[in-house]
């Protein structure tokens, strides 16, 4: 019977789990740690709700050039060491490259079409009436902007006899300097791999196999330097106040001798 008797308390207090001296023992840091995750986790409700409220504004990764940015870059063309006429300026066009006087091209980007990494050689073309650049093509256009067949050279054509190599066959090259400290010019047969930066210098060019172009003239590198120059200087005008003056009549006393 005794032992029967006990074995019913065991089971008693283990299904109530322990006794009250078992109760009494519990460790005190249990209701620490409930206390941290109430903490942490009211933490970090309010700090979501304040993300969430005060979006932090994400830094622009947009590749320059820029839209609504103004860079200038000098041009020239030749064809079989001789360097041909500028290309003609027109004021009245609304793409994002023009060219100005002494064959300086004027890059703003208005679209992504002519910005970051669209800005190159081959967009310059697309958007020039009558250019034509290719890896085999090279196309001067009239003063017009009509393609021009007297002035539209292809791979393997031959040079002139008026030319500075007679006779000799050519091909489509591109030299380009990005820096005016940079020699020798990188030369690529694909206009889209030349992008637009600042003080870019470069030469279209039909030339024989080994005939490095030359670069764009001091006349072309000084007037686009200048260009550069007027467009970021800005002159503010300060208002001018018209000192004011006081004038004290004189008296004159006169005595009669």
């Amino acid at each position: 019977m005794a032992k029967s008797t006990s074995g019913k308390w065991v089971s008693r207090v283990g299904a109530a789990g322990g006794g009250k001296a078992y109760q009494k023992s519990r460790p005190g840091n249990y209701y620490g740690v409930l206390a941290v995750i109430v903490v942490l986790g009211l933490a970090l409700t309010v700090y979501s709700r304040f993300e969430y409220q005060n979006p932090v504004k994400k830094h622009s990764t947009a590749v320059a050039p820029k839209i609504g940015t103004t860079l200038y870059a000098g041009l020239s063309i030749q064809y079989c060491g001789q360097k041909l006429a500028y290309l003609n300026t027109d004021p009245t066009f609304k793409g994002g490259f023009t060219v100005q006087n002494d064959n300086v091209v004027k890059l703003t980007p208005a679209s992504a079409a002519d910005a970051g990494n669209n800005a190159t050689l081959k967009q310059f073309a697309s958007e020039y009436p009558g250019l034509v650049v290719s890896s085999s093509e090279l196309g001067v256009p009239t003063a017009t902007g009509v393609a021009n067949p007297k002035t539209t050279y292809k791979n393997g054509a031959t040079c002139s006899a008026k030319s500075k190599y007679p006779g000799k066959k050519g091909k489509v090259v591109y030299a380009y300097w990005t820096t005016l400290a940079q020699k020798k010019p990188t030369i690529t047969t694909n206009p889209a791999k030349i992008k637009f930066v600042n003080d870019l210098r470069v030469t279209m060019a039909f030339e024989p196999t080994g005939v490095a172009p030359s670069a764009p003239t001091t006349t072309t590198v000084d007037a686009m330097f200048a260009a550069a120059i007027t467009s970021t200087t800005t002159t503010v005008a300060t208002p001018t106040t018209a000192p004011t003056t006081t004038t004290t009549a004189s008296t004159t006393t006169t005595t009669k001798g």
